[in-house]
């Protein structure tokens, strides 16, 4: 849990120390395929680990001294870059992510994972309430929404904050992203799709039946949301990937 800042203690660095969640985030990588590019590979928590795995492996890591030591310490067929994720040209085949990512820097970093093509699956740690509310546990967020037609986000554990060091004020949450390999919604509507969603999330009314009408006029809505028991207690965080790029297809 890095921040971009030369790695300093004052600017918000938390460093992944608990072995045991170090080998949840190795087992749940185990189960992808490909090339590994991690984010943000620090004092090599995670990325020494990962090698045991025998795939190739790219860490990009912004503080240089820290790539120095880490470079020193990487078996054959890992290389350390230094360079900011945020800017770092990612691959062009297919590959996957890792990181512990900075909770300052989580939605950031979450919006450059997904305009980015190319990478199969990504596990990632961040603050927990982000990744329940990413993974859709209690309500999904807007974001979220926008993006379930070509990824699923599912919460594979809570991560204690003792499990870093310094210790954040709040736990962490372990999270997978999966891009869909056959898309709810074509990717050549993701505009029109996401502005819908922005416009239901935003919208007046009390409940998902009444926004959407106001907004997109249909004599469809209403039989659809009877069929799937969405009534004018529903909140649009409340809807499912499925449903939404069903609404979606109904009125645009």
């Amino acid at each position: 849990m890095r921040t971009h800042h030369n790695g300093r203690h004052e600017n918000g660095q938390n460093f992944l120390t608990d072995r045991t969640v170090v080998t949840a985030v190795v087992d749940l990588v185990a189960r992808t395929r490909g090339p590994i590019l991690e984010i943000g590979s620090g004092a090599g928590a995670l990325t020494l680990p990962l090698q045991a795995l025998g795939r190739p492996l790219t860490g990009v890591e912004i503080d240089p001294d820290r790539v120095r030591d880490l470079r020193k310490r990487v078996g054959p067929g890992t290389s350390v870059v230094h360079a900011d994720f945020l800017r770092h040209r990612l691959p062009s085949t297919p590959h996957v992510l890792v990181g512990n990512l900075p909770f300052h820097l989580t939605t950031a970093m979450l919006r450059r994972i997904v305009h980015a093509d190319h990478w199969t699956d990504a596990v990632l740690l961040v603050q927990w309430e982000v990744a329940r509310r990413r993974a859709g546990v209690g309500g999904a967020t807007m974001m979220t929404a926008q993006w379930w037609p070509w990824y699923s986000f599912d919460l594979a554990r809570r991560v204690p904050a003792a499990a870093f060091h310094p210790r954040p004020s709040v736990d962490g949450g372990l999270m997978t992203v999966t891009r869909r390999a056959d898309p709810l919604v074509d990717v050549r509507s993701r505009r029109r799709y996401q502005t819908f969603v922005h416009r239901i999330f935003t919208g007046r009314g009390r409940g998902v039946p009444q926004v959407v009408r106001a907004a997109y006029p249909s004599s469809r809505v209403t039989a659809w949301a009877r069929r799937h028991g969405i009534t004018d207690r529903t909140l649009p965080r409340d809807l499912t990937a499925e449903q939404w790029a069903q609404l979606f297809d109904l009125c645009c």
